[in-house]
């Protein structure tokens, strides 16, 4: 080799060590940050008694109560099986069963979607949702965290003045017959 090749070899060389120590911290600092993207959803899933994966959540539940309990989505207003049924029974979560409302706080609302002036407060969660851009309280199970609905001051006057404006979706009706 000629001298100027020698010497263009060992500045790449060199450059290649400055980039290659570049590029060791750089995924040092990306599994870094992975590891506290994991731990931090490993610690979401564990606020919840009840934690499964994704996958399993998927393989249990149909796409619709995936899409409302798992995304947070809401099903279309009147289409769910629940808005019109007032037998009487219990409402639980349609992910993992936890007690949600009873038939005698249901009430019809014209909204389309199943109300409720209460829920059974240990196993109802409030959060903030600010998906259309402004705060909405939203309701999902304490026990596994699934969405339900979301909660608002337009409900019965002689009650609680609170409507919780539930996905059917999220509900298993179990009849006290």
């Amino acid at each position: 080799m000629c001298n100027s090749t020698t010497s263009l070899v060992k500045l790449f060389l060199i450059k290649m060590k400055k980039y290659n120590l570049i590029y060791i911290l750089l995924i040092c600092i990306g599994c870094n940050s992975q590891n506290n993207s994991n731990s931090k959803t490993d610690q979401k899933r564990s606020k919840y008694k009840i934690s499964k994966s994704d996958i399993e959540w998927k393989n249990e539940l149909n796409s619709l109560q995936y899409y409302v309990l798992r995304q947070a989505g809401t099903e279309r207003a009147f289409t769910g099986k629940y808005d019109k049924n007032f037998s009487e029974g219990i409402y639980v979560c349609a992910a993992c069963q936890s007690p949600l409302y009873e038939s005698s706080y249901k009430y019809d609302s014209k909204s389309g979607w199943p109300s409720f002036d209460r829920g059974i407060t240990e196993n109802i969660e409030y959060d903030v949702d600010y998906k259309l851009g402004y705060a909405r309280s939203e309701l999902k199970c304490s026990s596994c965290g699934g969405h339900l609905g979301h909660l608002f001051n337009d409900g019965p006057k002689s009650t609680t003045g609170k409507r919780h404006c539930i996905n059917s979706a999220a509900l298993i009706f179990i009849s006290k017959k």
